[in-house]
């Protein structure tokens, strides 16, 4: 009897059943569960990949290219660099784009080497630190002078790191090293404020900043004119590199470059970084980065921008909007990232490029990366793996090298070896092409009034004589700068020197007397010069302008002189 009272009170209690269940199961079952649940939430949360590694056979994953079908730097160069051509597997125990990223920035593994500075001063008056590695310095032989001469042919890999990266981060060393391990020489332009440089000027560097990036490559140049230079640029240094390649074209000393991890549209990378947690964590670390940076300079940063912004800024667009465009000169956070990022320059490069991007990559991510442009652009591939974080690509079991430096690697010196590499091409002075009904003689006033012919070879000879005067009175012009102040003081009037004031004086008058006769030089000059880029007769010109504008001009005649034609008229002569 009671037996059945207690399964009737379990049965109209379900909750009481399903609790007095739950603790029969012993607490180890439930800590195992607990884990359980929690391991596939961080596999997924920071997207692990170790089973997708397995399910290959630990073969790796396969590079896809993305280039134009009828590209010969795909064909006769990309297609023979065995590493690109390869399978890249991560490191097994670091098979998640986080954790290689975090690996990087934390232990990194670098060689250990010293690099050999040199300062580099910019016309405004900045400083940037080249830092120098050749093989000499990486094989372990004593040199007494490991200068590069002007006539080496060595080639020369010329490093742009990423946001507030130098020449001692991790991914730096590693491709320096392994460059200048294999014979090349190598230099790292960092960025202003960087390295161990004070900031001597009030212009700072930023994400579309190429102005360094140009007349550092063109000072290169002109030292060692012999050396190929091969451009590299990682992260936001990727993004400088292809917007200054877009930017230059054709004229720029460069033989190949590579852009790695390039995040290509600041404003899509603006967007992704503030979506999900994990990026926000990357926002936050990268911002704090940034303050840093501006920590170094404060007294500039208090100055030019707003550094109580500064202080507060908890992402990188806080930090723009307070620092970046307040000293860049932009008006908007928006306007910033727009004009500076490199998806907008990649039609015109005309530079051998090759571009690498991880599809994981936490911080630039995948949405960015300008697909069709690069497919269009016979210059450019793109090759994407499917895992590798950003600038990581960790290999091996122990992780002590990185993939896209090996690839890097490869490519340059295949590039090196083949007739691709690209050499700088001055641009032609624009020459118009006239048609054979336009290229008879223009018109030519001269100073007496006389009317001649004059053909293209003379009008040609007359510009280059102009340019040359012009030339001359610009060099006289600075000649004589410096002795502004003294001649102000001469030309000061004095009491015993009144005549000579007076005789100066109607010498100028005269001086201006036959000036005057030289006024109708600069308009016959400009006749002629609108004759030729208008591919016609200037008398054509006036013809037209006359019918045109007769109209409007016979309206106001008509007013104006209607009382006087009216008194001229035969009707008012015969009442006369």
């Amino acid at each position: 009897m009671d037996f059945s009272e207690n399964r009737n009170e379990s049965s109209s209690n379900p909750y009481g059943l399903l609790l007095h269940s739950l603790s029969l199961i012993p607490i180890s079952h439930y800590v195992i569960g607990f884990l359980v649940v929690f391991f596939v939430f961080l596999y997924n949360f920071l997207e692990f990949h170790f089973f997708e590694n397995l399910r290959t056979g630990l073969r790796g994953f396969p590079v896809v290219f993305t280039y134009n079908s009828s590209s010969d730097i795909y064909n006769a160069v990309v297609s023979k660099c065995r590493v690109l051509n390869g399978r890249y597997l991560p490191t097994p125990w670091i098979s998640s784009p986080h954790f290689q990223t975090c690996f990087l920035n934390f232990f990194g593994r670098p060689p250990v080497f010293s690099y050999r500075r040199e300062l580099f001063h910019a016309s405004d008056g900045g400083t940037i630190a080249l830092d120098w590695l050749s093989s000499s310095d990486v094989s372990g032989a004593f040199h007494m002078n490991n200068v590069i001469s002007k006539d080496d042919t060595t080639p020369i890999m010329v490093v742009i790191p990423g946001l507030t990266s130098d020449s001692a981060s991790a991914y730096i060393k590693h491709l320096a090293f392994n460059t200048a391990k294999s014979g090349w020489n190598v230099v790292v332009t960092n960025h202003r404020g960087l390295g161990g440089v004070s900031i001597t000027s009030d212009c700072f560097y930023n994400a579309g900043w190429t102005e360094d990036t140009r007349v550092i490559i063109n000072h290169l140049h002109d030292e060692y004119p012999k050396a190929p230079l091969f451009l590299v640029g990682t992260s936001i240094g990727a993004n400088i590199l292809v917007k200054y390649l877009g930017e230059d074209g054709d004229d720029i000393p460069i033989a190949a470059a590579v852009a790695v991890c390039s995040p290509w549209d600041l404003l899509i990378g603006d967007r992704f970084i503030c979506r999900r947690l994990v990026q926000k964590l990357y926002d936050r670390a990268l911002t704090i980065g940034l303050q840093g940076y501006a920590q170094l300079h404060e007294p500039r940063y208090t100055r030019l921008a707003n550094w109580e912004g500064i202080k507060k800024s908890r992402s990188i667009r806080d930090f723009d909007h307070h620092a970046t465009c307040l000293v860049g000169k932009f008006e908007t956070v928006d306007t910033y990232y727009r004009h500076c990022s490199s998806t907008n320059y990649v039609g015109n490069v005309s530079v051998p490029l090759l571009c690498i991007s991880a599809l994981d990559d936490p911080v630039c991510t995948r949405e960015a990366i300008p697909w069709d442009e690069c497919r269009a652009n016979k210059n450019i591939v793109l090759a994407t793996v499917k895992h590798g974080g950003h600038l990581a690509f960790f290999e091996g079991i122990t992780a002590a090298g990185l993939w896209w430096v090996r690839a890097v690697d490869e490519f340059c010196r295949v590039m090196h070896s083949s007739q691709y590499m690209h050499v700088k091409k001055k641009n032609p002075i624009a020459q118009s092409k006239l048609s054979s009904i336009d290229q008879g003689p223009f018109v030519n006033v001269a100073a007496d009034g006389m009317v001649a012919a004059m053909g293209h070879e003379q009008m040609r000879d007359d510009k280059v004589e102009e340019l040359s005067e012009s030339q001359k009175n610009h060099h006289g012009k600075a000649e004589i700068l410096p002795d502004v102040e003294q001649h102000e003081q001469l030309t000061q009037p004095k009491p015993d020197s009144m005549a000579d004031t007076a005789q100066t004086s109607s010498q100028a008058t005269s001086n201006q007397d036959a000036k005057t006769l030289d006024v109708l030089a600069p308009v016959k000059r400009c006749l002629d010069l609108l004759s030729q880029q208008n591919r016609c007769s200037v008398w054509l010109l006036a013809y037209i302008a006359i019918v045109t504008s007769w109209p409007l001009l016979g309206s106001a005649f008509n007013i104006v002189f209607r009382k006087k034609l009216r008194n001229v008229s035969p009707s008012a002569l015969l009442r006369r």
